[in-house]
């Protein structure tokens, strides 16, 4: 675990609760109130004393509705949260860590896992069991509903504070499923409702939304719009798609790329100068992956993949990142390239790339022509309204050589500018540490440029939805 004085701590806590109703098929309006007396008696439940949350890889146990109690008589309710991370124990050996200035700025928040349980033994009552014989058709429902809360707090926030908080999440979660599933339900026919968190434009911060199992993005537009309006979101790029989820910083990515590797760089030392960054998650794709021979041919694809895996991220588009295979294929169905140009190892440029992302995505490019590569140190303004109106990766292309631009740091008054430059031709593992120190991921002069050669970039445009 990397953890960071400055940064929040994001509680996490996944369980499963089992929900369970009789339902009259005769009457809707009873079996209505049927489901929400269940979902209540499940509120009711994570409110009794028999709530525990374990952390985990800890032995630390917590009863949050009993004043605060925990297995370890050292944290009390008035501890501070992040005396819970001195009883988590981590396993960094194995990792490939970055210099301790570069690990921080990586890390992101710290992130304490739980899970919910609950105590089933009580002290023996005098109550004697009921039976009661109810005769008449019903269908018995049992479902079981993924819970998955967080709270972000403070790192000096009280563990009372945090405890009151998390179980407020939680049944506000409940509430929230219950919402979801009188709304598609169809008779005795349930969708499980499925918790989604996102990090939303401030003040918001990370909050969870609730989406039903099985349930194209295409019919969850009224959904998104309703939400959009609620948190006062812009209604033309996506937030609340489920590509859009907020990704956990202990979490690995499960297709092995590295994500957003320029997060790891310190910004460049250039007097009176602005940031003008891409918006949003990319993959880094180059030479050599996916089992894949493209080393002297195949960067302009590879730029072309990392733009289209931003697009993917961002909930543009729910299409798979295409291989090289598919793009070649592309040009071939626009009638840009001829049959056999499918499976060879012929090179691409920028209006290649414009037409595969038209043909695969959808998505409309600007192209942007530099007569020599010393014209591109006055290209500041433009680069930097793209990125802040737009924010999707520069695919460049001049020479032989194709790299993808990811932003600008730019001074208007002295017209001095730096390019992050995210490079395909590194045929290497995913080694952050390399990538960055190595310079394939980087800040660069205009001199890194070709000055004689002409190039052209293509600017993708973000299509207006939600």
């Amino acid at each position: 675990m990397v953890y960071s004085e400055d940064s929040n701590i994001i509680f996490r806590v996944k369980g499963i609760l089992e929900f369970a109703c009789q339902l009259d098929n005769s009457n809707d309006v009873q079996s209505q109130s049927t489901i929400s007396k269940s979902f209540q008696g499940l509120c009711s439940k994570v409110s009794s004393k028999n709530l525990v949350f374990t952390v985990c890889n800890s032995a630390l146990l917590i009863w949050p509705n009993t004043c605060f109690q925990s297995s370890i008589e050292s944290l009390t309710e008035a501890s501070a949260c992040r005396d819970i991370l001195k009883y988590i124990e981590t396993d960094d050996s194995g990792s490939k860590k970055l210099s301790k200035k570069k690990d921080k700025k990586c890390s992101g928040p710290t992130v304490v896992n739980m899970k919910l349980l609950f105590e089933v033994t009580e002290p023996a009552g005098n109550e004697a069991p009921t039976l009661c014989r109810v005769i008449g058709r019903q269908h018995y429902l049992r479902m079981p509903l993924p819970l998955d809360f967080v709270l972000s707090v403070a790192t000096d926030e009280s563990l009372a504070i945090v405890c009151k908080g998390l179980v407020e999440a939680l049944i506000k979660q409940l509430s929230d499923m219950e919402e979801v599933v009188l709304l598609y339900r169809k008779g005795s026919s349930f969708l499980v409702p499925q918790p989604f968190h996102f990090e939303l434009p401030k003040p918001m911060g990370l909050t969870t939304v609730i989406y039903p199992a099985g349930v194209a993005e295409s019919q969850l537009q009224a959904v998104r719009e309703d939400l959009h309006r609620k948190f006062q979101l812009p209604g033309d790029r996506p937030f609340l798609r489920r590509t859009n989820a907020f990704h956990f910083p202990d979490e690995a990515y499960k297709d092995g790329y590295l994500r957003n590797p320029h997060l790891c760089l310190n910004p460049p030392n250039v007097e009176d100068a602005k940031l003008y960054l891409v918006q949003g998650v990319y993959s880094y794709h180059h030479y050599m992956q996916d089992h894949v021979d493209d080393d002297g041919w195949g960067c302009a694809y590879r730029s072309l993949q990392t733009i289209c895996s931003w697009f993917q991220q961002q909930g543009y588009v729910e299409t798979a990142v295409p291989t090289h295979t598919q793009i070649q294929q592309a040009l071939v169905d626009v009638g840009d390239k001829e049959p056999r140009f499918v499976g060879s190892r012929q090179w691409i440029g920028s209006f290649e790339v414009q037409a595969v992302l038209n043909q695969l995505q959808g998505v409309t490019s600007k192209i942007m022509f530099v007569s020599q590569g010393s014209e591109l140190a006055t290209k500041g303004r433009e680069l930097a309204n793209h990125f802040q109106t737009e924010g999707t990766p520069v695919m460049i292309g001049g020479g032989v050589l194709a790299h993808t631009i990811l932003g600008v740091a730019w001074s208007e008054n002295t017209g001095q500018i730096r390019f992050l430059i995210l490079d395909p031709h590194y045929t290497g593992g995913e080694d952050l540490q390399t990538i960055v120190d190595k310079g394939w991921c980087g800040w660069k002069g205009p001199e890194f440029w070709d000055q004689n050669a002409f190039y052209n970039l293509c600017l993708p445009q973000r299509p207006k939805t939600i």
